[in-house]
């Protein structure tokens, strides 16, 4: 969901020497008829990955083909006020800015937020200090290898 920290908790585990890949930069998706994630492109990925934890964020329409292949699948949340605040002060990126955009961020976590928990093996409250929203995810992609 937008605004729940997936770049900000993405930054703190490649900082701390983890692999990682934001799916919502640099074409892993295409848009037609809805965002889907190149299948190839995130394939390739998971084939040539081979030492330590990868950590792939996104969501997508196709992202449960993957999820046989991950370790872990970890649920970002936090309650739509919060993502709505986040969303509002952050200057890293603009989505979120207009009322439709907003309207959407509203949309999305009372629609699609439910699809991804019941996919999820865990679900990690934002709301939560970094380091210990990190840890949680550390410690799910390590509970499943």
């Amino acid at each position: 969901m937008s605004g729940v920290g997936k770049s900000t908790v993405l930054a703190e585990l490649a900082r701390r020497g983890h692999a990682v890949v934001d799916t919502d930069d640099g074409g892993w998706i295409e848009q037609a008829p809805e965002p889907l994630w190149r299948e190839d492109r995130v394939t390739a990925l998971l084939d040539g990955h081979t030492a330590g934890h990868l950590f792939l964020a996104g969501t997508v329409a196709n992202q449960g083909r993957f999820y046989p292949r991950l370790d872990a699948v970890v649920l970002l949340s936090a309650p739509v006020e919060v993502l709505l605040e986040r969303v509002a002060s952050r200057t890293t990126n603009h989505f979120g800015k207009t009322a439709d955009e907003r309207r959407r961020i509203v949309a999305d976590t009372e629609q699609v937020e439910p699809l991804l928990r019941a996919g999820a093996t865990v679900e990690v409250d934002t709301r939560r200090p970094l380091a210990e929203v990190v840890d949680a995810v550390l410690r799910a992609a390590t509970a499943g290898s």
